[in-house]
């Protein structure tokens, strides 16, 4: 029997397989601990015109009077220009009224005039393709609270939800 011997011997082959190795571990995302760290840098301070469709059946609205809740109604008070504060890190800010969707440390959805981190909701996207708006400032017995519109168009409660209820989950239609 004839034995032929393994190309690994070759220098230039090698050569071959580090360059290889660099050029596949550059594309590769680095790893902290068991996540992958991703760069993002460029989505920061990004400005979007969206209207946030919930899965209930109603857009996003807030009224001048400060007052959120869901409308079936094209207005101007649910245009948001949804602002990109760092990395997975939204503030909606309504083009109508000029009012930002805050939530305070009880759950409770309101417009305010000044941007404050109450104003910061995490941008997610769910496995169904809706995106889901937690706060980042506050938890509720270490739950996320999300903005949710009920089947009546009236805002639930953040410590009352979670992401898997359907009336967490927006889609954020251009316009």
């Amino acid at each position: 029997m004839h034995k032929t011997s393994f190309p690994t011997t070759s220098s230039l082959f090698l050569k071959f397989c580090i360059v290889l190795l660099l050029t596949v571990s550059s594309l590769v995302p680095y790893v902290k601990g068991s996540r992958l760290i991703h760069s993002y840098k460029h989505l920061e301070g990004d400005v979007r015109w969206r209207r946030l469709f919930s899965a209930t059946h109603y857009f996003l609205s807030i009224e001048r009077s400060g007052q959120v809740r869901g409308t079936q109604r094209f207005t101007s008070n649910s245009v948001f220009h949804v602002y990109s504060v760092s990395i997975g890190v939204v503030a909606m800010h309504s083009a109508g009224t000029g009012l930002y969707v805050a939530m305070d440390r009880t759950g409770k959805v309101y417009g305010a005039k000044e941007f404050s981190p109450n104003c910061e909701f995490q941008e997610r996207i769910e496995e169904n393709g809706y995106n889901t708006y937690s706060s980042v400032k506050w938890r509720h017995k270490g739950h996320f609270m999300y903005l949710a519109i009920r089947r009546n168009g009236f805002l639930r409660l953040g410590s009352r939800t979670r992401h898997t209820h359907y009336s967490t989950h927006f889609l954020p239609l251009t316009i």
